[in-house]
């Protein structure tokens, strides 16, 4: 009897703590706060078996331009300017927006534009015209040209648009961001008096001169706060009070109410006049809030973004294009570094990467297949642009936890049905159901390699390049 007494308490416990887990795990997963259970750590949680988690999704980046309407939208302070798509509307425009100097933007989704170059010879993709004429020329040298930065790919991105804002005399430069911290999970407030410059370097050499406060998003942030951030920043005593009234505050509501995951000031300029100006600034917005941000997703603009990339997303995957000869069909970002950083490591170059996720199907495995083996590169000679085809192998490299290898397998025999064998196919599968996804590839016709881990599998794919052919000494063939 005593034993029966004991396996009850024992099953009653084990319940009470299953039901208890799970209940807590249906609260996050639908996005409520649990401060009282804050004992948990999410990171502890595992997902119940069956359930899908949206995957990762690329985070809205919106055009400058665009960044500043909505700044401007918010009460925040920013210099005039006009956005032109050719030379003849720039000079029609200019002559009713009269300014000191101008500041000549290309517009694309891509840092580094100050130090890039044009494909027809222009260095810079930002410049400051001292007369409209000027300003138009630039204008005629940026639109419908391309421009390579440190931030674009070898095929640099073609300019359809220019901003022409008013130039502003500065008397100093600061740096202000509002961005989620994930392990404090609430808003954080980076501020430095040391703006116009790369943050990072100001944050190693000069610490002190980094003001980091989160946010409670119950409380907000109140004005003292604010004010406290603005008298950081070391505006002069006219400008203090306007900058956390009119600009911090304003900012912080702006962040909230448009599900920003990260909206980056550099820099905050206070003129000569003790005005306040936000010069230059990246929004970035919670793809998974689209369905409540309407207005701003409608600004996306599609036309910088690689087609393979918008062709995956039709498809529920992740794909990032590079400069290499190895395509990469990867489940898990973790991974696909890992990968790409061996590859690297062995005298390799990744072409591209695509991340099937969790709960990718056969289908899907088989149109990333596609995606990665059609992947063209472009390159200029001449002022001309040309297309090529710079695949020229694909490693599928799966670590099978939540995803089934047997589900992968089907997928890349669906593909190579489709695209034939003019590319070597070589696979590294574990986990999940791998053996019956070995014997699947073994009983298809096609011949592919089999690697026995991720390193093996690299030298495969590096080896299949040199050699150009399918079978390699050593490898297994399926």
């Amino acid at each position: 009897l005593c034993k029966t007494m004991l396996l009850l308490r024992l099953f009653f416990i084990v319940s009470f703590v299953f039901l208890f887990n799970q209940t807590y795990r249906i609260l996050l997963l639908s996005g409520m706060r649990v401060p009282f259970l804050r004992l948990l750590k999410r990171t502890d949680l595992s997902v119940p078996y069956g359930w899908q988690l949206s995957s990762a999704r690329r985070a809205l980046h919106l055009q400058e331009y665009h960044s500043k309407q909505l700044l401007d939208n918010f009460g925040l302070t920013v210099q005039k300017f006009i956005v032109v798509e050719a030379a003849e509307e720039a000079a029609v425009r200019l002559h009713k927006f009269v300014a000191n100097e101008y500041v000549v933007k290309a517009q694309i989704l891509a840092g580094g534009r100050g130090k890039g170059r044009f494909d027809n010879g222009l260095e810079g993709g930002v410049k400051l015209a001292r007369s409209p004429k000027q300003a138009i020329e630039y204008v005629k040298k940026m639109v419908n040209h391309r421009l390579f930065t440190n931030q674009t790919s070898s095929d640099g991105i073609l300019v359809k648009k220019v901003m022409i804002a008013e130039s502003v005399p500065i008397w100093r430069e600061s740096y202000l961001a509002i961005m989620v911290d994930r392990t404090l999970e609430s808003p954080l407030i980076i501020a430095s008096p040391s703006g116009g410059v790369n943050i990072e370097e100001v944050s190693v050499k000069s610490p002190e001169l980094m003001l980091k406060l989160p946010i409670d998003l119950e409380v907000g942030l109140s004005p003292a706060v604010a004010l406290k951030i603005a008298k950081f920043l070391q505006f002069s005593e006219n400008a203090t009070e306007k900058v956390a009234r009119d600009e911090i505050l304003h900012l912080y509501e702006m962040f909230v109410r448009t599900d920003a995951t990260m909206i980056e000031v550099n820099p905050i300029c206070e003129t000569t006049n003790s005005d306040v100006y936000l010069v230059d600034a990246k929004l970035h917005f919670d793809d998974n809030a689209s369905f409540r941000q309407r207005e701003i997703f409608s600004l996306t603009d599609l036309s910088d973004r690689n087609p393979r990339e918008l062709e995956a997303e039709l498809y529920g995957l992740n794909f990032v294009s590079m400069d290499g000869n190895i395509g990469c069909l990867v489940n898990g970002a973790g991974l696909a570094m890992a990968t790409m950083d061996l590859i690297k490591l062995h005298g390799g170059e990744p072409a591209n990467f695509l991340d099937v996720g969790g709960s990718a199907d056969a289908s899907q495995v088989s149109h990333g297949i596609e995606i990665i083996s059609h992947d063209p590169k472009k390159y200029v000679y001449d002022e001309f642009l040309f297309d090529y085809l710079q695949v020229k192998a694909i490693f599928v490299n799966i670590f099978g936890g939540i995803v089934n290898c047997q589900t992968i397998a089907r997928g890349v025999i669906a593909a190579m049905e489709k695209i034939g064998s003019r590319l070597p196919i070589i696979l590294r599968l574990e986990g999940t159901d791998d053996l019956t996804a070995k014997r699947l590839l073994r009983e298809s016709r096609h011949t592919m390699l089999m690697a026995n881990n991720m390193e093996h599998g690299v030298s495969l794919s590096i080896e299949a390049i040199s050699s150009d052919c399918r079978k390699t000494k050593g490898a297994k063939t399926a």
